[in-house]
């Protein structure tokens, strides 16, 4: 009796698993992205200090100043405070707002394979402090860490 129990459990997880695995999927089922496929948009907004680069949701964007040529130097504890922006298709699958320069728009891979933004070879990171769209506070910290401005400047002006 156990192992009658035992297989019809074990056929319905089976039969459970394969449905949810994809199958035909039914009318106005859409695939979904892979992670990091979603597009990426860079705008401006105004912050306290200037003009400066931010996501479509507004969240600002950093350049770190011991990054050189377009690589990242940010690893392990620091990118946990300073996630990068990413873009799996690379800088084709970046849209860029008006008033943003397109040859200045690049990515680099970092040493962990992530692709990440790089704009007048600053690669891009969030700050983990920012919780609001349009928020600075990584502005200035460790004399370190600036926005960047729409010619891909660092705005090194504190609040």
């Amino acid at each position: 009796m156990r192992i009658r129990v035992t297989l019809a459990a074990a056929g319905a997880l089976l039969a459970l698993t394969a449905c949810s695995a994809g199958g035909s999927g039914g009318a106005g089922a859409e695939p979904s992205a892979p992670a990091g496929a979603e597009p990426v948009g860079i705008t401006l907004v105004e912050s306290e200090v200037g003009t400066a680069l931010a996501d479509t949701q507004g969240r600002i964007l950093y350049g770190f100043t011991k990054d050189k040529d377009a690589e990242s130097v940010c690893e392990a504890d620091c990118i946990a405070t300073w996630p990068a922006l990413t873009a799996a298709a690379g800088a084709d699958g970046v849209e860029l707002g008006e008033g943003l320069d397109a040859a200045l728009l690049d990515t680099t891979e970092r040493t962990d394979g992530v692709v990440q933004v790089v704009y007048n070879d600053w690669p891009l990171y969030y700050y983990v402090g920012d919780a609001l769209a349009e928020e600075s506070n990584g502005q200035g910290l460790d004399e370190e860490w600036f926005l960047v401005a729409p010619d891909g400047s660092l705005i090194r002006d504190l609040p």
